[in-house]
């Protein structure tokens, strides 16, 4: 993966923060007590890290004020997606199989629920002739753009794709995910920040000690990596 030189970011610059595929309670202490502004709960059956809706509520009843629930779905049906939603306050969906607007919407309640949506980036340089803008246009009524790579079956598989060949999305808000880690976030930040209206990050394979189980000290770092390249700007 080509990076871009070192720069510095827009002045006031704040990257927020997802933590997903938590399954234990310790993991969502672990994930709170970093500063993780999210965290997500993976509600695809067929995934290592999969929670039932029921399990999903439970560890989000842990959390305090003002730190976000994300329940992911895989290709859910749409009254399925919005009652496990309901069931958690304050939840938001993330979208991550081959969903359209129009399901997305339906999925989120019809507007009751904020979304993200999800975006396959190919690996290599298939990479460039991935049309952000365009699905950026498709899915304005997303919270914001999860980019993530494209690899067999749904979810990033831990790889990163070549964040140099996306192009400016001024008017979208972006989530930068896949393959990241403390080593690269910081990287990864100071290429897309200048891209988008606003960047947040989303990790889960990079702050594991297996799947499924989260390392606290490697969140810690992760959290720690993100508030450095925010520093830089300042």
């Amino acid at each position: 993966m080509s990076v871009a030189p070192l720069a510095p970011l827009p002045s006031g610059s704040r990257t927020r923060i997802k933590i997903c595929g938590l399954t234990r309670e310790e993991d969502v202490d672990a994930a709170v007590q970093a500063g993780a502004d999210a965290v997500g709960f993976v509600c695809y059956a067929k995934s290592p890290r999969a929670v039932t809706p029921e399990r999903a509520a439970q560890l989000a009843s842990r959390l305090p004020p003002f730190v976000t629930p994300v329940l992911l779905f895989v290709n859910e049906d749409a009254a399925a997606a919005t009652r496990a939603l309901s069931a958690i306050a304050g939840a938001m969906a993330q979208f991550h199989g081959d969903e359209t607007p129009a399901q997305c919407l339906a999925g989120s309640g019809n507007g009751a629920h904020r979304f993200l949506r999800a975006a396959r980036i190919p690996l290599g340089p298939a990479g460039i002739d991935f049309d952000l803008v365009k699905y950026a246009q498709d899915f304005s009524n997303a919270q914001a753009i999860l980019l993530d790579a494209h690899v067999e079956g749904y979810g990033g598989g831990g790889k990163a794709f070549d964040w140099s060949l996306l192009p400016h999305v001024a008017n979208a808000h972006l989530v930068l995910s896949g393959g990241l880690t403390p080593a690269n976030v910081g990287d990864g930040i100071r290429v897309l920040r200048p891209r988008c209206k606003s960047l947040a990050v989303d990790v889960s394979s990079g702050v594991e000690a297996r799947k499924g189980i989260k390392d606290a000290g490697k969140i810690r770092e992760f959290v720690a990596a993100v508030r450095a390249a925010d520093a830089f700007a300042s």
